[in-house]
């Protein structure tokens, strides 16, 4: 693999930048390798090209040997102390915060006793949760880090190249979007490297410190679930597959796996919405994985389901663009995708292809009686257009226009 080179992914650091010197504690959230670590090193490097000192920054990656010996709360404490001085403005970058023990605490001290700033990163959706939702009580802001949006997967290719777009899109959808990955020249280790994220995700973020005793199990669930996406399911009908197959196991435990795989964003979950009736509803829910070259090493890429592939890609992106995502129903219909955000609704369809006399997709959306937007992306470049006035959009014109914030 080359060495990894500084590519500033604007879009999360201008969140940061956004929140700089707030009372609020930054926490980056997101899947191992989604670049949470560079994205605290361009802060890094913004601040001291921004007049700020050296010795007024403590950095440090908990998962780097060098800082073995802070892994308490107390001996971080004693650390900090040898570095600050209380008259001092400093700021705290703590990378995988979650190796420490007892760390929520320490946070808040530092809040109260420092004139500082505070950004901490953690690969585990309970970073939020319990002591530290307690302890900063509203005081923090969550910054969500994905894997490569397409417009940064082409911004890591550096190539501005416009005949290019078609084959780089095939390349995304192949190998995924980690910043690692995106970066090789070579193409003969990608499946290589791909695994071995693949298997330190499953091994560290979900094995380990989920304590699971059963692997076979947590990576049959795993398979499932990305050779399913867009389907609904629940635990139960999960858990009668699996028997089905000789596999014993009980909707308690499929239920308290799939929590893991959330908590660890490698899974998100869409609940389906009532848009008659404007509320979520219980029970069937669709899965989408954070990354498709996660999916290929899993399932295998000859098993690729285009049409699912596809509305994984869109589904990420609209969670990226800071959307809360639904599947929508309606007197039976289903429309895959409804998206809130304020006091702004949209509607989306995705259809891999849209066949001339086919107008299923348009008439589902024709029927919801409201007057938001709406909206059909596509894989077929050819039906790109408009449809009894809802816009149809080609794939990577849609994942390359102007985002919607």
């Amino acid at each position: 693999m080359e060495k990894d080179k500084q590519i500033i992914r604007e879009f999360y650091l201008n969140k940061l930048i956004e929140f700089k010197d707030t009372e609020f504690v930054k926490v980056i959230t997101g899947v191992r390798r989604s670049g949470k670590s560079s994205i605290l090193k361009m802060l890094h490097h913004h601040l001291l090209s921004n007049s700020v000192m050296d010795n007024q920054i403590i950095s440090i990656n908990f998962e780097h040997p060098d800082f073995q010996n802070v892994l308490t709360n107390q001996s971080l404490y004693t650390y900090i102390l040898e570095k600050t001085q209380l008259d001092h403005k400093y700021y705290f970058l703590f990378d995988e915060i979650q190796e420490v023990d007892a760390w929520q605490k320490l946070i808040n001290g530092l809040r109260v006793k420092y004139d500082c700033d505070i950004y901490i990163t953690g690969s585990n959706a309970n970073l939020l949760s319990g002591e530290l939702a307690t302890y900063l009580s509203g005081r923090y802001v969550e910054i969500k880090v994905l894997p490569l949006s397409f417009k940064e997967f082409l911004n890591f290719k550096g190539d501005n190249d416009k005949a290019m777009i078609e084959e780089y899109y095939e390349e995304y959808i192949r190998n995924g979007a980690f910043p690692s990955i995106a970066l090789l020249k070579n193409e003969r280790i990608v499946d290589d490297v791909i695994k071995g994220i693949y298997n330190s995700i499953l091994l560290k973020d979900l094995m380990l410190r989920g304590n699971i005793k059963d692997g076979f199990l947590l990576e049959r669930l795993v398979s499932f679930i990305f050779d399913n996406i867009g389907n609904a399911v629940t635990s139960n009908s999960i858990a009668n597959t699996f028997q089905s197959y000789g596999i014993k196991t009980r909707n308690e435990t499929i239920d308290s796996y799939l929590d893991l795989l959330e908590n660890a964003h490698i899974i998100y979950k869409a609940n389906r919405f009532n848009i008659r009736g404007k509320e979520h509803l219980k029970g069937q829910a669709k899965y989408y994985c954070v990354d498709i070259g996660l999916r290929n090493v899993s399932v295998g890429r000859n098993r690729g389901n285009y049409g699912s592939i596809l509305e994984n890609i869109v589904y990420l992106e609209l969670i990226r663009r800071g959307y809360e995502v639904s599947v929508g129903k309606l007197d039976g219909i289903e429309i895959d995708f409804v998206c809130t955000k304020a006091n702004n609704t949209h509607y989306y369809q995705v259809a891999y292809d849209i066949p001339k006399e086919s107008k299923r997709e348009s008439d589902n959306l024709l029927k919801i009686p409201d007057a938001y937007k709406k909206t059909i992306i596509t894989a077929n470049r050819m039906a790109k257009g408009n449809i009894d006035g809802i816009e149809v959009k080609y794939i990577t014109d849609f994942l390359l226009e102007k985002e919607e914030f």
